[in-house]
């Protein structure tokens, strides 16, 4: 046919080595699937993060799961990539999480009079848990005011984090308020050298 074979082989053989490593990345991720599937270290409800994706596994199949975020966005995950990263399970032997939640407040504060506010303001919110209690700390002194750490735990992951710490947020705010507890901001101050 006026075809020259040794084109041939090396059109056929690219194409070969082409197809082997396409293959290679579906074949990889059904093995892992079947391990994610025997091994059971990702179950269906459970919540993970994953690179820069995090949500509640809703689906595993043989090539892929599937994570639903908070937003309702669902992001389809290749099976070789919870065998070969690191994956954040929020709930694979306990479903409770820590939250630790940043505050500021003035040098002029009473330490232990805005500790107290915290910790009092976590336990009223009903998805705070009592045990562990929360704990609120002081991390640093910074440049503009003293850092303190809110931390509590939760038992439900999956319900999002966004809608309490804005409930907590706002309830500091008023309490701070009304005993006169003042967020710091940050404040410059600027001298004119004559001569």
């Amino acid at each position: 046919m006026g075809i020259d074979l040794t084109t041939l082989s090396v059109f056929g053989g690219a194409l070969g080595v082409g197809l082997g490593f396409g293959l290679q990345k579906i074949a990889a991720s059904y093995v892992s699937g079947f391990i994610i599937l025997l091994d059971r270290s990702i179950r269906i409800g459970n919540v993970i993060s994953v690179g820069s994706d995090r949500g509640q596994v809703t689906r595993i199949t043989t090539r892929y799961t599937v994570l639903k975020g908070l937003g309702g966005v669902e992001a389809i995950v290749p099976n070789e990539l919870l065998v070969s990263s690191v994956v954040g399970n929020e709930s694979y032997t306990d479903r409770q999480v820590r939250v630790g939640l940043p505050v500021q407040v003035s040098y002029g504060t009473n330490l232990e009079q805005a500790l107290a506010i915290l910790e009092g303001i976590a336990r009223a919110q009903p998805r705070v848990l009592a045990d562990p209690a929360p704990q609120a700390v002081v991390l640093a002194f910074a440049d503009s005011g003293i850092s303190l750490e809110l931390g509590f735990w939760i038992r439900d992951p999956e319900a999002g984090t966004g809608g309490l710490r804005s409930a907590i947020n706002l309830s500091i705010w008023r309490a701070f308020k009304e005993v006169g507890i003042a967020f710091p901001f940050p404040q410059r101050e600027v001298r004119l050298l004559q001569g």
